[in-house]
């Protein structure tokens, strides 16, 4: 497993754009309001009707509740059925967005992801200045609900690809399949296949209150009992129908399939829209067997733990042994770092947005004189100082002459110091670019490892200055 910064550009709204419809299970008139994000900003809802305007993350550790769609909430303030609009962002290849809602669910619209996924074309999409990062799956990651017979997996493959399978066990809809192979096939394949209920679970959820917003331009109903006059009364009043019937393929009138298997397309649908909430981009095929909202971000939380941990301990593969790219002269060519003050031994990895370089740190050190020399400590300002001079490595290449520049912070953030260093231990530094190079100015995420587990992160900002 890797967690790698891809070549690609993050995507966001060009421009902001509404949607007026009525919540499914509210029955309430919502506007959904489309709006541009920064960079590394996910997705992300805004309750614009609440005082402060509060936003919840679109995270898998928020969801609460998954019995009639995906319910996130965060300090008592609930987003319900989430999942279509969120579909419908990353089938657009879309990475940052905030979504304005006035009511606490999105407007239903016709039960798919179809009329968000216009709304946000027409709006446009944009390219921003930082990479995208990608979860590359390189072993099988399970996940199995004993009770329910689902399960999810996701296996090694060169995209991001979904199947699922689903089996309802009846006449009227048995076993149906669905299979997106490439993400750009998202609107024109699986965009409008739109939410599906059964006759009885139709008649549960009217009988509660549970279904305020629906008619049948926005589920499909499968008939899967007899339809018995004092029901079809019922269906008659909720539906605002004179009439109801069944069709020949055994769900309600008033609406054809756009997909013989659109079921299963809807799973995928929701499929996509759910997994979006482990917050990273995934690299390979989820193959879901009788998924669910539950199974699903159940699934998600799962991934999102392991790539939090991998994200912590994701320490370069490097041979030490092998023959650097560059040598401590060579790396002193480039740096005017000098000792007791040049903390890089060598460079192994180079290239436009990250760099590698290691240090051995032995009982010698300068610093180890005076800091508590009865249990030697490297100081935790010097690990930072390390990180940016492997840094400086980044940014100077792009310049002909580094020599003839100097290298000066502008801002170190979000610094933690998980591990100390000591004698004898061999440091990694590994710097990513969060945003590109401009005008000198380098902007990193910085990781020091100690014999194979993170020590110590820093976000690192810094500017080469010409010597006069």
């Amino acid at each position: 497993m890797a967690i790698i910064k891809t070549d690609v550009k993050q995507k966001t709204i060009e421009k902001q754009v509404s949607l007026k419809g009525v919540g499914l299970h509210t029955g309430k008139e919502v506007t959904i309001t489309f709006c541009p994000a920064p960079a590394n900003n996910g997705f992300s809802f805004k309750r614009v009707d609440l005082e402060g305007a509060p936003v919840i993350e679109a995270d898998a550790n928020y969801v609460t509740n998954t019995q009639r769609g995906t319910c996130l909430e965060k300090n008592g303030v609930i987003i319900q059925t989430s999942e279509h609009v969120l579909a419908a962002l990353v089938g657009l290849d879309i990475d940052n967005a905030i979504i304005e809602l006035n009511a606490s669910e999105p407007p239903i619209m016709d039960g798919s992801s179809k009329f968000f996924v216009e709304a946000i074309e027409k709006a446009g999409v944009i390219e921003q200045d930082d990479f995208r990062e990608e979860y590359v799956v390189s072993d099988v990651i399970s996940y199995t609900d004993e009770e329910s017979g689902s399960e999810i997996i996701v296996m090694p493959s060169k995209e991001y690809q979904i199947t699922t399978m689903v089996d309802f066990g009846t006449k009227v809809l048995g076993t149906q399949n669905a299979t997106l192979n490439h993400m750009s096939d998202f609107k024109a394949d699986i965009s409008d296949s739109r939410t599906f209920s059964f006759l009885h679970e139709l008649e549960m959820l009217l009988e509660n209150g549970l279904i305020k917003g629906g008619d049948l331009n926005n589920a499909i109903v499968y008939v899967d009992k007899e339809l018995s006059p004092e029901t079809m009364e019922k269906l008659k009043v909720a539906f605002n129908k004179d009439s109801i019937a069944i069709k020949q393929n055994g769900i309600l009138d008033n609406l054809t399939l756009h997909h013989p298997n659109e079921a299963a397309r809807h799973k995928l649908l929701d499929v996509i829209g759910d997994l979006s909430l482990v917050g990273t981009r995934i690299r390979g095929k989820v193959i879901a067997n009788k998924p669910g909202h539950y199974i699903n971000t159940q699934f998600a939380k799962k991934l999102s733990k392991i790539i939090k941990n991998e994200r912590r301990n994701n320490v370069p593969q490097i041979d030490l042994n092998q023959e650097p790219l560059m040598d401590v002269m060579q790396i002193m060519d480039m740096l005017p770092h000098r000792q007791p003050f040049l903390l890089l031994d060598k460079v192994f990895e180079l290239s436009d947005s990250h760099v590698i370089g290691m240090k051995n740190v032995t009982m010698n050190e300068e610093f180890f004189k005076g800091h508590f020399p009865g249990a030697p400590v490297m100081p935790g300002v010097l690990i930072v100082e390390a990180m940016a001079q492997t840094g400086g490595i980044l940014v100077l290449s792009t310049v002909p002459d580094p020599e003839n520049y100097l290298t000066f912070f502008m801002k170190i953030d979000k610094v933690k110091f998980k591990k100390k260093v000591v004698p004898g231990d061999t440091l990694i530094f590994k710097c990513d670019l969060i945003t590109p190079i401009r005008r000198g100015i380098c902007h990193m995420q910085g990781y020091a490892y100690a014999n194979g587990q993170l020590c110590a992160e820093a976000e690192l900002m810094a500017q080469i200055s010409k010597v006069k």
